[in-house]
């Protein structure tokens, strides 16, 4: 099946999250890889104030998400979309005008928080529209999510030809739009409801309790610090390569890391899916990313082999990192569903992004001081040597988790259980009111998937 075919197979509420997630990633790759320099050059600012913007945008996100997903599972997932998407359109249109220090930090503080805020009511929504198909919904969502990470820096890049200005603007008019379309055209819905009102600390304690879903949020930490390396040590290689070249050979790699996703998303996924099931796919998608550092290992630089070959092993690595990312996304995204027994989903979203996200701080600051030590001391095979050291125990802890009597994250056991059947028998029924009313039932049990780099980043 065709990805278009596959997008149409899924209802309109799934189709505008895609697009929408596709719209996010536009708007914020567009602006974002061109403000440190708009901030150093331009305005004047010293690194230390570059800094602290950038800081503080990455920390009102990755430090809130835990707060976006308890908002969207007390509030429902639409209204925290709406403000996230109206929050990051004040914080880029305010990029336009702000030129102050204090102006900069509040629209950083804007934009990230704006994340925070929708990124996990999206993922939770999405899971509890597509039940059964989320694993399905969320590699289609990838293939969205990557393809405005594609295009948003190229088409940055032709708006920078103007002015930064311009291109903060467009930012925001993109998430403006983003804005109207998921008040208008989106329908309302909210997670399952346990029909007893708890506290904000009375669900953390859920989460925090549940012991299978931290194990697994800390296993998976090794997956997005080594998936997140095409944004650090595979430019920094590209760098010491080709030099002066260096930024038309890391374009290249980041064509051929969109273009995996984009292409190949699907097969991938019904591939691992087809011969090892959510868990082991895990696992197996863990060592793809494990895998795709030892090809730098062996030609660590151009002295071996010449500048050519160089050049081909990194993008072969990039090729490779790419496959294993596409590979682990769509159930890592349905893992986290899983373990969190459809409660909470949101707040388990939020939590799972909030531990990644901290993960992914530590090991960039390690991969980067390390990386220094390691040319310094004429042994660059090492840094690559650890960081598939780092996807080998990932993926031991995730098979540990696989085969450990007391939970397998399966997909098909987790559907057995008694409250995903009630789930499943009450989003059969909102289903046919949907169809029969045109409108949402307010009923429906919740269900959740994605991340990360951040995401992911």
């Amino acid at each position: 099946m065709t990805v278009i075919a596959k997008f149409r197979s899924f209802d309109l509420a799934a189709r505008l999250l895609m697009v929408n997630q596709f719209g996010i990633n536009l708007g914020f790759y567009m602006l974002m890889p061109y403000l440190a320099g708009y901030l150093a050059g331009p305005l004047g600012l010293a690194a230390w104030a570059v800094g602290l913007v950038l800081g503080v945008r990455n920390f009102s996100q990755q430090g809130m998400f835990l707060v976006g997903g308890t908002l969207a599972d007390r509030l429902g997932y639409k209204p925290l979309i709406v403000a996230g998407c109206l929050l990051r359109t004040a914080g880029f249109a305010l990029l336009v005008f702000a030129t102050s220090l204090p102006g900069l930090l509040i629209a950083s503080a804007a934009t990230g928080f704006a994340g925070a805020l929708f990124n996990p009511a999206v993922r939770a929504y999405l899971a509890a529209d597509t039940g059964e198909r989320r694993v399905e919904a969320f590699a289609v969502f990838n293939i969205f999510y990557q393809a405005g990470i594609l295009a948003g820096p190229l088409v940055g890049l032709a708006l920078m030809a103007l002015d930064f200005r311009v291109t903060a603007g467009a930012a925001a008019v993109v998430f403006a739009g983003l804005t109207v379309a998921q008040l208008f055209a989106l329908p309302t819905r909210r997670g399952e409801q346990t029909g007893e009102r708890t506290s904000v600390l009375e669900d953390w304690r859920t989460v925090f309790g549940n012991r299978r879903f931290v194990a697994f949020a800390a296993a998976m930490i090794g997956s997005y610090v080594l998936s997140f390396q095409v944004y650090l040590a595979l430019p920094l290689q590209a760098e010491f390569i080709a030099g002066a070249r260096a930024d038309t050979l890391t374009s290249a790699m980041f064509v051929v890391s969109g273009a995996v996703a984009v292409a190949g998303q699907l097969r991938i996924t019904a591939w691992f899916r087809a011969r090892w099931g959510t868990g082991r796919s895990l696992v197996v998608g863990m060592g793809v990313l494990a895998v795709s550092f030892l090809p730098l290992a062996v030609v660590p630089g151009p002295g071996r082999f010449g500048v050519a070959a160089a050049a081909v092993v990194l993008l072969l690595a990039a090729t490779l990192l790419a496959v294993g990312t596409a590979a682990v996304f769509p159930f890592e995204m349905d893992t986290v569903v899983s373990l969190s027994g459809g409660k909470l989903v949101a707040t388990h979203y939020g939590f799972y992004n909030t531990v990644v996200g901290v993960g992914i701080l530590v090991g960039n600051l390690a991969t980067g001081a390390v990386m220094g030590a390691a040319r310094a001391a004429g042994v660059d095979w090492a840094v690559w040597v650890g960081l598939t050291l780092i996807g080998i125990v990932a993926a031991c802890a995730l098979h540990r988790l696989d085969r450990s009597p007391a939970g397998k994250y399966s997909v098909a056991q987790q559907d057995s259980k008694p409250h995903v059947v009630r789930h499943r028998q009450a989003a059969q029924a909102a289903s046919v009111v949907r169809e029969s009313t045109g409108r949402p039932s307010e009923s429906t049990g919740r269900h959740q998937l994605p991340p990360t780099p951040a995401a992911r980043r």
